[in-house]
This record gives structure tokens, sequence and C-alpha cells, in this order.
């Protein structure tokens, strides 16, 4: 694959996805300028001698000029029986790295018209995974939960479920329940850390293995949530987010989840960059939302439950 330009920043674990389905990936560079498009040309001209490649993706802040699309329109009729595709970086990340791309202008918005709500056969097949297992949840919880409040209790006395303001579907806020995985009255502080001391020892188990998520299935049941959506966030931190991030509640047109098309792809972060890579998810998952796409997030939840010794 060629990727030509410079206008996306692929970051690692992006890389190291597309470097699993392209062994060979070569970056060239393209301005707006005669000298640079020569160029850019006989590179493209030398590597295709040497070597088959499937993709050329186009990644360029600049205007392809006049000669470069004559030359790579010709290069698609000049190697027919292995021909070359040529595609933007918009289909490069939603075809191989399954996130949707998101513009830091508002030069082309014709990716919002495609953001919709569930319509009603979707939202009712959506209804029926989260009664079914969010029924299965609730039932875990009320067998846990004893357990983990005779923990909770050796090692911070108080109540066994936290409840946070967060923000659902259309902006409106719910009380979301959580095992409570702080000391009581911990100071504030908007993201936790590596070695939060606010977190108890039995607290940082709970997060680590997502367990701290199951009472959230209370949420699922009451309709405030679904069992697979973006991540119901701190109405706090929505209002920094929404400041920072272009077309951020463009999430909140569905209900958010327990789990989440951006959770099992990307690691947690506590800064705008990640936000806005999961909101690429998010919006990748609400656009392409099947019952498949359902399955897989749900399999790839207890993968990554069980890789870190989880339930």
């Amino acid at each position: 694959m060629i990727i030509l330009g410079d206008k996306y920043k692929f970051n690692e674990l992006e890389l190291k996805k597309l470097n699993k389905k392209f062994k060979d990936i070569k970056f060239l560079k393209y301005y707006a300028t005669r000298e640079s498009s020569a160029i850019t040309r006989k590179e493209i001209k030398n590597l295709l001698k040497d070597k088959y490649y499937k993709y050329l993706v186009i990644n360029s802040d600049y205007d392809i000029d006049k000669k470069m699309i004559k030359f790579l329109t010709l290069l698609q009729f000049r190697y027919r029986r292995k021909p070359l595709h040529i595609i933007s970086i918009q289909k490069l990340l939603e075809r191989h790295l399954e996130k949707l791309y998101i513009p830091d202008d508002s030069k082309n918005l014709e990716f919002l018209m495609d953001i919709k709500p569930y319509n009603t056969f979707e939202y009712s097949i959506k209804r029926c995974v989260d009664l079914v297992c969010g029924g299965i949840l609730y039932s875990i919880n009320f067998f846990l939960k004893f357990y983990v409040k005779k923990k909770i209790e050796e090692e911070s006395p108080g109540e066994i479920y936290f409840l946070q303001d967060r923000v659902g579907k259309n902006l409106k806020t719910f009380k979301c329940y959580k095992f409570r995985t702080m000391h009581k009255n911990s100071y504030f502080e908007k993201y936790t850390k590596g070695n939060d001391d606010r977190i108890f020892p039995f607290g940082k188990i709970l997060r680590k293995t997502r367990v701290d998520e199951i009472p959230q299935a209370i949420n699922v049941l009451k309709g405030d949530m679904h069992l697979i959506g973006p991540r119901a966030e701190w109405s706090i931190l929505v209002k920094e987010y929404e400041k920072e991030i272009p077309y951020y509640n463009e999430r909140h047109i569905v209900k958010p989840g327990i789990t989440g098309w951006a959770q099992v792809n990307y690691p947690y972060g506590a800064n705008i960059y990640d936000t806005k890579q999961k909101l690429m998810y998010d919006l990748y998952y609400i656009k392409h939302w099947s019952l498949w796409l359902e399955i897989k997030t749900i399999f790839k939840t207890i993968a990554i439950m069980i890789k870190r010794k989880g339930i």
C-alpha cells in the first residue's frame, strides 16, 4: 500500500493493524507544487516497477494537481491484471481500521449525513439483546454484590454502589450505577491516573477486569442505556469534550452502552486526542450498526475481560 500525503497522522495502534494487513506500506510526501508533483510521480513509478501494491491512498491536505490526476488514472489501466486501487483516507479508515474519519475543519460535512439513530427494526433488535444480556448481567450482579460488598467494606467502608450523572441519548443525564472503586469523599480529579491513590486495592481489580461496570445492567433494564454503544461519559467531561472536539455530540443520537466498539478497539486514554480517536470508532459503530457488529463487540469484550483475568 502506498499512502500519498500526511493529512491524517496515523498512531502506533493503527500502523500495527495496517502492517498486519499490508506487509509493505510506503509513505510519500505530496505538496501542491510542480516540482514536488513530478518527484512524487517518479517515486510512484519506481515503486510499482519493483513490486505490486494493491492500494494508493490519497491522504493529502492539498488539492491533487491535474498532472497527478491524469497519472493516477492511467496507472489503473496500465495494471489491469493486478489493478492499483486508488482510495481516499476516509475509505481506508472505514474499510481497514473500522473507524470513521473526522475532519479537523468544516470543509466537508457529508459524513454527518450517514450518522443516524437506529430505525424501528434496528432498535427492536438492540432492545431484545439488551433485555436478554441485561437480564443475565443483572442476575450475575445480584449474586456478585454480596462478595463485592464484603471486600469493599474491608478496604473502604461505605456504599457498594457509586452513582454519577452521565450523559445519555439527546444529551439527557441519568444516574449511572457502578461498583464503588474509590474511597469516599476522595479529592476531585477529572481523570484517573496509573497509580491513583483514590482507588483502593480491590477497586483496582474491579476496574482492571471491568467488573465495576456490571451494575450498569440496572441502567440497561431501565432503558437508560444499551448493552453496546458509546461510553456513557460524565456530564462534566462532556462539556469539555464538546468544546474541543468537532461533532462530539453526534455520539449522543443513540443511547450509551456498558461496552462499545470504541472500548474494545482503543485503550484507555485521558486526553482530548484519545477521546477523539474513540469518537471515530463510536461513529463507525452507529453508521455501520448490524447484529453481526453487536455480536462481534460482545465477544471482543469477553476476550478482553478474560485476558485481564476477569470473570
